[in-house]
């Protein structure tokens, strides 16, 4: 890894039968970005963070994913002591992945698991510290009012918010978002983005986030990450992503993927 990089990626594969999904990644990542991951349908976004996460394997191979200094995975194999590592990771999904009969509080404190162990949260014996933190993060979030709430009866707006609170309940120092806002309306993506960028700002958490919406990615991040056919086509500032650029990556999908109007 290099100096200050909190997660580095080199030449990373992976296949799925003739498809290759990912083809010989490298990125480094440093401690306090956020990155945006665009790309056309199909191009790796969603393998890239599964990979990084470890819920799944790449290629065997010279393929290697280091995070903290410690291995994730390597040759196509998890490393043996990978949950150490991902405790330090936060996953947030397109569909929440929350518990939808269990309340609200209920799944964030869940957030705190790699810490306390199953049963301990099986029965709700909560530490205080837990308590407090999954409290603080509802009401950080603005939900909570909602904590008894079973957490299917909420917007995907406020079950979304709630999963970036569980989160940080995990004590995340890296959160990988996968199309956060791909389910949500535009006002509620708009704040799970604000979220993210506060947690960035602020929190200093380190925040990769894969968008369908380029122009949120223009908007929110200060650094993006372009993947076509598996490959990584642009690694820069947003303001290098011009027209002419962002026609060559995306194609026939260019006109889509502006939520909010596509740059002339």
């Amino acid at each position: 890894m290099t100096d200050a990089a909190v997660l580095s990626i080199r030449n990373a594969s992976k296949t799925f039968g003739q498809r290759r999904a990912l083809d010989g990644v490298s990125l480094d990542v440093h401690k306090g970005e956020m990155i945006a991951l665009i790309g056309p349908s199909g191009s790796g976004k969603s393998t890239l963070l599964r990979s990084i996460s470890a819920l799944q394997t790449i290629d065997a191979g010279p393929g290697e994913i280091v995070a903290f200094d410690s291995p994730v995975q390597k040759d196509g194999r998890i490393a043996g002591d990978v949950r150490r590592t991902r405790t330090r990771i936060g996953m947030i999904f397109q569909q929440f992945n929350l518990v939808g009969r269990l309340s609200l509080f209920t799944n964030v404190a869940l957030g705190s698991l790699g810490r306390i162990g199953f049963l301990r949260a099986a029965f709700g014996l909560w530490p205080a510290e837990t308590k407090q933190a999954a409290m603080a993060a509802l009401h950080r979030f603005g939900l909570a009012e909602y904590a008894a709430q079973r957490a299917n009866t909420l917007s995907g707006g406020q079950q979304q918010r709630a999963a970036i609170g569980r989160a940080l309940v995990q004590k995340a120092k890296i959160i990988l978002a996968d199309e956060p806002v791909a389910s949500l309306d535009p006002v509620s993506a708009r704040r799970v983005m604000e979220i993210l960028r506060e947690l960035n700002d602020n929190d200093g958490l380190t925040v990769i986030v894969t968008l369908h919406q380029v122009d949120y990615a223009l908007r929110y991040c200060r650094r993006v990450v372009a993947l076509k056919a598996g490959k990584v086509v642009y690694d820069g500032a947003p303001a290098g992503l011009d027209k002419s650029r962002l026609i060559d990556i995306y194609g026939p999908e260019f006109e889509d993927v502006f939520w909010e109007g596509a740059p002339t």
